[in-house]
């Protein structure tokens, strides 16, 4: 795989904003309801593949001269090296160099399946709680703890099945192996069905922020624009 000599990166970071603005002046001469050209874009794993569906079903369908290249991936790429135009970001962002869209607040909710709950009893506390199995979200190859939205921690010392994919969160909660912490958008549909249970559910957990990070400045072009307002608008029809 080829990559940039140290030289090469930094020329590249030097005269990346002017890549972007004559991508800016050209844009101008697009009418202002189409999305034309080629967009990079990068998005969490899980997050990305819950917004495929109505990006491919309905966004791509009204700009068909829009080529778009989407990676699903939970580290944080740097936009300008390896150039990407648009960052989807779950959590807090960082990059002050990069301009931020927030774009929705998603709730986190902890689940498990009726079964389980059965079998181990339902938690009224978090006291409780840490009595109980728990499949293991691992970020950065570390557990990822539970936290709620009055302050309290809870970090499971050990999990019955650890993962750092929230398709096997699910998976392995409807298998009933244990309770999980999840984006409720995930799961809502089996907590509608029954076959999962929100677990304290009057112990709230905290809202996690998601937003669209570019390295445009302040005009980002048309393709850019019309694709985070729709992300934004399907994100809350999501939450």
């Amino acid at each position: 795989m080829l990559s940039l000599t140290q030289e090469g990166a930094a020329y590249y970071a030097r005269i990346a904003p002017l890549l972007r603005a004559l991508d800016e002046a050209s844009d101008v001469v697009q009418p202002a309801a189409t999305a034309q050209g080629m967009l990079r874009v990068t998005a969490p794993g899980d997050l990305g593949r819950i917004l495929l569906e109505p990006v491919v079903g309905r966004f791509l369908p009204l700009h068909p001269g829009l080529k778009l290249e989407m990676s699903l991936a939970d580290r944080h790429v740097d936009l300008i090296r390896e150039g990407y135009d648009i960052a989807i970001r779950a959590g807090q962002a960082a990059d002050s160099d990069l301009s931020a869209r927030h774009l929705a607040e998603l709730p986190l909710v902890l689940v498990a399946s009726p079964a389980y709950l059965t079998r181990r009893g339902t938690p009224d506390s978090i006291d409780a709680l840490r009595a109980h199995a728990h499949v293991r979200y691992m970020l950065g190859g570390k557990p990822f703890p539970i936290r709620f939205a009055n302050g309290a921690v809870l970090n499971p010392e050990s999990g019955v099945f650890d993962t750092d994919n929230s398709v096997a969160l699910r998976i392995a909660a409807l298998g009933d192996l244990g309770v999980i912490q999840v984006l409720r958008l995930f799961v809502q549909a089996d907590i509608d069905a029954g076959r999962l249970v929100c677990v304290l559910p009057q112990q709230p957990l905290p809202l996690v922020a998601v937003s669209a990070l570019h390295g445009f400045g302040r005009q980002a072009p048309v393709r850019a624009r019309l694709f985070i307002e729709f992300l934004a608008a399907e994100l809350a029809r999501l939450a």
